[in-house]
């Protein structure tokens, strides 16, 4: 044995506790931790022969890159959508990587923590009040859960072509429909041979609207004279969390032969509001759905699930089975994920989520959802009533889309707003109009984070009068 791995494995206790009292004083602090960084460290390239060991590894982390850890899971980075962490789901996350299950199987291989993640998703279903006859998995993020999703997608209009396109490829092309999708859509398409540019964009509804326009939708689809099919719909669009009519949609399955996927990344959790959940009505129909847990339901980052009918197992296992290595089970085994989802190394990363759901219940995200989204309209109404900015679109849930009067100065704001180091939002683009775009999914965002932001907003306009161009009326 390595000596100073056996002499570090004696003293884990010591290791373990210096790491949690750093842990700790970054999580009581997050609130003042700036939310971005300049980096100027350089790249070492060479790696030493003997090692530093643990102990001393940790000294050089604090030394060089500690200090541009920026407060991601804090209260006020309202960029790409990232949701904190909940102490449960730290607890999770932390017996996650001490237990370090090989989470695939249940049964006869040594490995049942996949009895976890399958009353997981139990608990996630129930949260989000989906019916029973869907089951679905962990994966890394929203990306690999749309990417799971339309693969079998592809499996359903193959067969329903007479073909086996896991096995023998694709020989023609298949039709897929979209009005907003996210950019992880065309990325999945390319990662399944569909292609990036093979997407059908239906336009969207008019006015200020990200939704799909469903007359002409029904247009496209009669113009496909019965040819299967894949339709994405968005339950909350990137920029404006804008819904696709979805009760409406349900309805147009009934007539025609299509697989439906829902993309509701974060909008899949307006389900926790009695206020929100009927945007979400219908979509009980869907074939597939993505719901990604590092956004609301506030756990580490790398996770998302799928929520795929159970009828479509079949397909699945055709899509990701792993055929040719026994060693790892029979294919048509019912509890192996590892026939079921594209990682066949998969770490447990239900157990955050379990630790969250379980720790807080269905009060407690409803608790969370709601104060996000009151804060969102908290802001949305400052914005509104600042002579110097402009809503680019109404405040339907936790996102707020803005920019300057002058389009041309809005680049600018975003660039002293997030250099403040107390902010940070992400610049976007609506409509062709250049923008900025706030998401608000933190646990720990509160009125006071708000009302700073509001106020570090002023400021800017108070120290640079070239930017305080005022709305033509």
């Amino acid at each position: 044995m390595n000596p100073k791995i056996k002499e570090e494995a004696l003293k884990m206790d010591r290791l373990l506790e210096s790491i949690k009292i750093q842990a700790i004083d970054y999580l009581n602090n997050i609130a003042s931790r700036p939310t971005s960084a300049e980096t100027n460290f350089k790249i070492e390239t060479s790696l030493s022969q003997q090692g530093l060991g643990a102990s001393e590894t940790l000294t050089e982390f604090n030394k060089r890159f500690e200090p541009v850890m920026v407060a991601s899971s804090g209260p006020r980075f309202w960029g790409l959508a990232v949701g904190g962490t909940t102490p449960a789901a730290i607890m999770g996350d932390w017996l996650a990587t001490i237990y370090d299950q090989i989470s695939y199987s249940v049964g006869g291989h040594g490995d049942n923590s996949a009895l976890i993640e399958l009353e997981t998703i139990e608990l996630f279903m129930d949260l989000l009040n989906l019916p029973k006859n869907y089951w679905g998995g962990f994966v890394t993020g929203a990306t690999m859960s749309n990417f799971t999703s339309l693969a079998v997608a592809r499996q359903w209009v193959g067969k329903k072509l007479s073909q086996d396109i896991a096995k023998n490829g694709i020989t023609e092309k298949i039709t897929v429909l979209a009005s907003a999708p996210h950019s992880s859509i065309f990325k999945s398409l390319s990662l399944i041979g569909l292609g990036s540019n093979n997407i059908t964009i239906i336009k969207t509804e008019q006015g200020n609207r990200e939704s799909i326009d469903l007359v002409a939708l029904e247009s496209e689809i009669q113009n496909l004279k019965g040819q299967p099919f894949i339709l994405i719909s968005s339950a909350g669009t990137v920029n404006t969390v804008d819904f696709d009519d979805l009760e409406t949609i349900a309805k147009l399955k009934d007539k025609y032969d299509f697989w439906w996927h829902i993309d509701a990344a974060f909008g899949g959790f307006a389900a926790c509001s009695d206020q929100y959940k009927h945007l979400l009505n219908g979509w009980e129909n869907a074939d597939s759905i993505t719901v990604d847990c590092h956004k609301w339901l506030n756990v580490p980052y790398e996770s998302a699930v799928f929520f795929i009918k159970e009828e479509h197992k079949l397909l699945q296992v055709e899509s990701f089975q792993n055929s040719n290595a026994p060693y790892l089970g029979n294919p048509n085994e019912e509890l192996n994920f590892m026939n079921l989802l594209p990682e066949n190394s998969r770490r447990l990363k239900a157990l955050p989520s379990w630790f969250s759901l379980k720790a807080y219940g269905k009060e407690g995200y409803k608790e969370i959802v709601e104060n996000n989204i009151r804060i969102a309209h908290q802001l949305g109404e400052f914005i509104a009533s600042n002579p110097y900015l402009k809503l680019l679109a109404p405040v339907r849930l936790n996102t707020v889309c803005f920019s300057l009067a002058n389009e041309n100065d809005t680049q600018s704001f975003l660039y002293l707003l997030n250099n403040t180091r107390q902010v940070y939002m992400t610049p976007t683009v609506y409509k062709g109009e250049k923008g900025i775009r706030a998401a608000i999914v933190n646990w720990r965002t509160s009125d006071k984070d708000v009302e700073m932001v509001m106020n570090l907003m002023q400021n800017i306009f108070r120290e640079n009068p070239d930017l305080c161009q005022v709305i033509d009326l």
